[in-house]
């Protein structure tokens, strides 16, 4: 039961630098009688496989140099960032039942094949079309050495070529000035753009936020200074800038067609420089390469440091990483220049810094999602998540046993190895003062996990990003046993398990299975259960039934690893507009079979709504359209049922960062779906290395 819902936001980059990664391994993507034929999934997207081209723009190549070296750095020690969609996730709830296994069917028969080639889309076709046309102009080719599996510290390039970063504009002052008692203020440009960036935020929730207000005035009446004619935030009036602001997003919109267009294409061309990057002579797509603007941070949920100023990024604060024969990449802004200039190849990022917000943290460049390197890291990953099949049992049968082990530190460990792999808990990290108060497995206090006799559990706590989570499940009677014992002589804000840390745990995992984490037990948990809903509960039926069928089982998964979202603004008004259209198809059904009453009786239809006489149809006729109109009556229940069902619930985070795409594109050619009603465009180049999968897979 979830007590709460968080909307859902992404951080600027992430990765987790610590997987193993191996560049440039050799991927398809096709479908030809059963498999996908050769794509390159989007236009502007290099393909993974060796037949395919490099990919190339209709814009201005980036001026980058090609010089293959192979050097060895120390890597650098900074803390990796976790996948971008990954940030998006949110908080852990128990897994209320688990799916029994279902055995792999073994009544495949080569029909299932025969069926897998209409997966694919045509836009699938059209794009696998232009990509090779492109090929034919690429003056980049694909390298036919396959690099070594790549592991921690272990070469991931020989070569990489960039230009760095791309900063967002100088701050242009507009000049007008906020009311301060009801006079006007005149503001230098820097406490001008301070000014600017809480005004624009005058209808949004935060401004009945006390601490977003606390935190912006603490940072703003830093930069006003103490002898400023403005001391007390609650006397401004930015009402002025806010309608200043109104008046520029109106003028945007009055924009001719034309005028929209060359801005656009005035942007591309500034940015096409930085869109790119060559590894190992493969021109690949960079991810991320503008740096966030200055503004005001909001965070999620109710993060303590919400409303502060997050500053402008410079040139000395960002590190470079770059082939070592390579030219440094210019920098953009004059008179100023790198942090430092890394030559690291046994990591993936190509830029970082320091997050303005919370230090400790980095923010990195990566190459896009679509790369190979990415994509074989992720293949790694879910192979990593089926490999723990493998230990599964073995590991539930060593945590079981120690749940009553007479070492307190075993029987902790055994206990929070349960939560991980049952509740899909993450491990958890200590957090400082002035971060939010967010807990997971290892920091869990002794008030956030209450014993409800004869054996369940009550968690409250806040989790990842601030959102309360408050959840009640059933667990084994030794775990709820265990629990109790930590709880004694313990006050309500002293840690559950204070033997145990993260070190500890992630210690302890990886000796159950090389490599293993908490968030692989999360991948594994979800992929199984897509890959047995999806098996077990697959009918016949038309494609629509089959894609509910998908949803439902997508919808497990996401509250299996608590993926959330606040409720749309506008999911009130879609329901009402879809609750119209039925009841208009209804009265429209009812006229139909009157008149099909009528006609099998020899009468004329009777007068529409209008009073002019409708067409004399035949029975045949007036039972099709009966037919289609119970059908489309049919599909709008059914989305208006899906929509309800998920107006909560976000399928996107588990599709990008936990279901082996494998599963979802086995599942579409065994049922005949479309690849594209799963995968959207940036999915399909995500997971192109995934396209080739036979039909028959089974995570």
């Amino acid at each position: 039961m979830k007590s709460s819902a968080g909307t859902s936001s992404s951080k600027l980059y992430g990765s987790d630098e610590k997987k193993p990664l191996a560049s440039n391994s050799e991927q398809k993507c096709s479908t030809v009688k059963g498999k996908l034929e050769k794509s390159s999934m989007l236009s502007g997207k290099r393909p993974l496989d060796k037949g395919n081209c490099s990919d190339q723009s209709s814009a201005k190549k980036p001026k980058i140099s090609d010089t293959p070296t192979a050097m060895k750095s120390k890597q650098l020690t900074v803390k990796a960032e976790k996948e971008k969609a990954d940030e998006d996730d949110d908080d852990d709830i128990p897994i209320s039942q688990r799916i029994k296994k279902s055995p792999p069917s073994n009544s495949k028969t080569s029909s299932m094949k025969q069926k897998a080639a209409k997966v694919v889309s045509s836009s699938l076709k059209k794009l696998n079309k232009k990509s090779k046309k492109e090929f034919k102009n690429s003056k980049y080719i694909k390298s036919t050495k396959v690099s070594p599996s790549s592991g921690d510290g272990q070469k991931k390039w020989s070569t990489l070529v960039h230009n760095g970063v791309i900063f967002p504009p100088p701050y242009k002052p507009h000049g007008i000035k906020l009311l301060y008692d009801g006079r006007p203020i005149d503001l230098t440009p820097e406490q001008e753009e301070v000014a600017t960036m809480f005004a624009v935020m005058k209808d949004t929730d935060y401004m009945n936020k006390p601490q977003f207000k606390k935190n912006f005035w603490e940072d703003w009446s830093k930069l006003l200074g103490k002898n400023h004619t403005i001391k007390d935030l609650d006397k401004c009036d930015f009402t002025p800038i806010y309608e200043w602001h109104l008046q520029e997003k109106e003028k945007k919109k009055q924009m001719s067609s034309e005028e929209k267009k060359a801005l656009k294409e005035e942007k591309l061309k500034q940015e096409e420089k930085y869109m790119w990057a060559i590894v190992d002579r493969v021109k690949e797509k960079v991810g991320n390469f503008r740096v966030e603007p200055p503004g005001l941070f909001r965070g999620r949920g109710e993060h303590p440091k919400m409303g502060k100023l997050k500053r402008r990024i410079r040139p000395s604060d960002i590190t470079i990483n770059i082939g070592k024969n390579a030219p440094i990449p210019e920098c953009p802004i004059p008179g100023e220049s790198w942090k430092d200039i890394k030559h690291d190849n046994t990591v993936t990022w190509l830029a970082f810094w320091n997050d303005p917000i919370n230090p400790k943290e980095f923010k990195y460049v990566f190459l896009a999602a679509s790369s190979s390197l990415k994509g074989q890291s992720d293949k790694e990953k879910y192979e990593k998540a089926r490999m723990l099949k493998e230990y599964i049992k073995n590991i539930r049968a060593a945590y079981t046993k120690d749940f009553t082990s007479k070492d307190v530190t075993k029987r902790q460990i055994a206990v929070a190895t349960y939560l991980i792999d049952k509740l899909a808990l993450r491990a958890g990290n200590e957090k400082d003062d002035d971060e939010a108060d967010t807990v997971g497995c290892c920091t869990l206090k002794v008030g956030n996990v209450e014993c409800i006799p004869p054996n369940k559990l009550k968690f409250d706590f806040l989790g990842k990003d601030s959102i309360q989570y408050v959840n009640t499940v059933e667990v084994e009677l030794p775990v709820y046993n265990a629990i109790g014992q930590f709880h004694t002589g313990k006050s309500k804000s002293d840690d559950l398990f204070d033997k145990l840390d993260t070190s500890k745990l992630n210690a302890h995992l990886k000796e159950l299975m090389p490599g293993l984490t908490a968030k692989v037990f999360r991948t594994y948990n979800a992929s199984i259960t897509l890959d047995e809903m999806l098996n077990k509960e697959t009918k016949d039926g038309d494609v629509a039934e089959k894609v509910v069928i998908y949803q439902r089982a997508n919808k497990e998964v996401a509250i299996i690893c608590n993926h959330q979202r606040s409720i749309s603004k506008s999911h009130s008004a879609q329901m009402s507009r879809l609750t119209e259209k039925i009841t208009e198809l209804k009265g429209v059904l009812k006229e139909l079979k009157i008149d099909l009453d009528r006609a099998n009786k020899g009468k004329p239809p009777l007068k529409d709504a209008d009073g002019k006489q409708k067409r004399n149809l035949t029975p045949e006729v007036l039972e099709k359209k009966i037919a289609q109109t119970n059908a489309k009556i049919e599909k709008m229940e059914r989305d208006m049922q899906t929509k309800e069902d998920l107006k909560t619930v976000a399928l996107g985070t588990s599709k990008i960062n936990y279901l082996d795409p494998r599963i979802t594109v086995a599942w579409c050619k065994r049922h005949e779906v479309p690849i594209e009603k799963i995968f959207n465009k940036s999915l399909l180049a995500k997971f192109a290395w995934a396209m080739d999968v036979d039909p028959d897979f089974r995570f």
